[in-house]
């Protein structure tokens, strides 16, 4: 039983190379996924998830792809399997399912899984999860500020793709005509359909050589030395109730921020996420599910952990949370979720900054907090082939106690990677004429935020469907222990003017569709990273380093940091940058 030493029958060794093998069968999973895949979001991006769950539905072991998925999982598939029916699934069957309401996230998420049979006996289930660039609803690429769940795309409930390993051409093709992107949707349906099949191979070769009774005593032993080394490290997190409020700029449709709260309290062994006052469910794209939210609660936990601990049901036994029922934190139907990333990123954040008074030392500051979604829509004019695009954009890290926050990077449970522009370039119809760090978007701080990123879509040719999901239009990351916060973000129609018929410099919400005519532009300016500590308390040669790399100018190093920095010798002035620090840190006294 968890909590007991471990069986002293298990070799040691062995159990340890069991336990790796588990690991690397997602892992190859993983691989086969993204190397059959069609689409740049899950070939190049990488935005997907594959995992191992035993018979009773447990996870087990997950590939190092996407932690925000990896959370979702734990309540999908079992709830998948107990709506279908275990018996009702034989060897080489695959379901495949992306209800947001019975354990899932939002549609574009599609997970497509298994069981693995040995002899005749279920040994577990294999799963994949991708984000499709596209499945259906009010605007290409499926993201928007959509009401209900029903302008979003195609609901699949748990149904049977894979019949004893031949895809179900009916069901496929009813899947597809709801989509936009048929030819690289089908592929990146293959993919999963590829991945399970690897999985299950493997696994097949694991309980061969060890006979099914042993292998199950070995991943009981897998679960139960990851429950001990769970609460061990949880123990060594400082008791106490850590309260925090936040919110998100803008629903999409209303001027009425959304309200989030959160409470952790750890006690000993124990931790456990209340979201008791989060607002209601709103009809607009910002609720997150229960899995969605789960997830965060996973990932905050896990990141305060060692770096070589496990994640399996060892750990996720551990995660208790209370998200009440029809608020944005666990959204009931038919309450729109395409946004609900949004949500999630933005608890992540507030969990960390609620436990930074306990955890110093541990706890960044604010980062881009969002998953900066965007995608488009274009109809190839030589081939009439409708194209559909889906990243999620890069921003600025919050800094931490002893460093600077990274700049461009995806943040917590967010592991994608930036779209290359010759890739995106060679299949679509358009240009990227800018991708740049952004200058002063930082949070100055001791240590700085890191910068926001930029990317310009330029469409030169043709109209195109452009939408954007995302956030912090109003406010950026939040500095902490006298750090500053960082730049908003922005979204602008033909920032550098008009360029096409009809054109001219727009300022966008966070959450729109907008119609692009030829020679249009749309610029995707996302945050930069809070600040930690004075920006006046900022070493003044790191300072000169950040304006020598445009990183910052010099009359903001002036401004925030009191570095003055001489203009004939570009070295620092340290008379007159001692002067104006010490007008800064009376400043700050006098309004403290």
């Amino acid at each position: 039983m968890a909590g007991e030493r471990p069986d002293p029958k298990l070799d040691a060794i062995q159990f340890e190379v069991v336990r790796s093998a588990l690991v690397q069968v997602a892992e190859e999973m993983a691989v086969a996924l993204r190397r059959s895949a069609y689409s740049t979001n899950v070939k190049t991006r990488q935005d997907f998830s594959c995992a191992f769950f035993d018979r009773d539905c447990r996870p087990i072991a997950q590939a190092f792809t996407q932690p925000v998925h990896l959370g979702s999982f734990v309540e999908l598939i079992p709830t998948s399997v107990k709506t279908y029916g275990a018996e009702n699934l034989g060897p080489g069957d695959m379901l495949v399912v992306n209800n947001p309401f019975g354990g899932g996230s939002h549609l574009n998420d599609v997970t497509v899984f298994g069981p693995v049979h040995h002899e005749g006996e279920l040994v577990g289930y294999v799963a994949s999860l991708a984000h499709h660039v596209d499945v259906g609803g009010g605007a290409p690429a499926s993201i928007g500020p959509f009401q209900e769940i029903f302008q979003e795309g195609v609901i699949i409930p748990p149904v049977k793709l894979v019949k004893n390993g031949v895809i179900s051409e009916d069901i496929f093709k009813l899947l597809l005509a709801q989509i936009r992107s048929k030819r690289v949707t089908s592929g990146d349906f293959r993919a999963q359909v590829a991945a399970n099949t690897v999985g299950a191979r493997r696994l097949t070769d694991l309980v061969e050589k060890y006979g099914i009774p042993e292998f199950d005593r070995y991943v009981a032993a897998v679960i139960d030395y990851t429950d001990r080394r769970t609460r061990s490290e949880i123990a060594a997190i400082p008791d106490g109730v850590y309260e925090t409020e936040g919110f998100l700029d803008f629903d999409g449709f209303t001027d009425q921020v959304v309200k989030l709260k959160a409470k952790i309290t750890i006690e000993g062994e124990t931790v456990f996420f209340d979201f008791a006052g989060c607002d209601p469910q709103r009809r607009a794209p910002v609720n997150s599910t229960k899995a969605m939210t789960f997830s965060a609660c996973a990932f905050a936990l896990r990141a305060l952990m060692a770096p070589d601990m496990p994640v399996n049901y060892g750990f996720y036994r551990h995660v208790r949370m209370n998200a009440p029922a029809g608020t944005v934190v666990h959204a009931v139907h038919p309450a729109p979720v395409v946004g609900g990333w949004e949500t999630q990123v933005r608890i992540n954040d507030m969990l960390f900054r609620a436990l930074a008074p306990g955890m110093p030392t541990k706890i960044a500051a604010a980062t881009k907090a969002m998953m900066a979604q965007a995608g488009f829509g274009i109809i190839d004019r030589e081939t009439g082939e409708y194209h559909c695009n889906y990243e999620a954009l890069a921003g600025g890290y919050g800094a931490r106690a002893t460093s600077d926050g990274p700049d461009a990077v995806q943040q917590h449970g967010q592991n994608t990677e930036n779209a290359p522009v010759e890739e995106i370039e060679s299949h679509f119809p358009m240009r990227v004429t800018r991708l740049s760090l952004i200058e002063n978007s930082e949070g100055p701080g001791k240590f700085r935020g890191g910068l926001g990123m930029r990317r310009d879509y330029h469409f030169p040719d043709d109209p195109a469907t452009f939408t954007i999901l995302s956030d912090r239009d109003i406010a950026g990351p939040q500095g902490i222990f006298g750090g500053k916060d960082g730049r908003k973000a922005y979204y602008i129609l033909n920032p550098e003017g008009p360029d096409g018929p009809n054109a001219g410099v727009v300022e966008l919400t966070s959450k729109c569709v907008i119609e692009l005519q030829p020679g249009d532009t749309v610029s995707f300016q996302t945050p930069g990273g809070g600040g930690y500590g004075p920006p006046e308390e900022r070493d003044p040669h790191m300072v000169l380093r950040d304006v020598i790399g445009g990183k910052v100018n010099r009359e903001r190093a002036h401004e925030f940091y009191g570095v003055v920095i001489d203009e004939h010798t570009n070295l620092v002035d340290e008379a007159a940058t001692l002067k104006a620090r010490t007008l800064m840190s009376n400043s700050r006294e006098l309004s403290n």
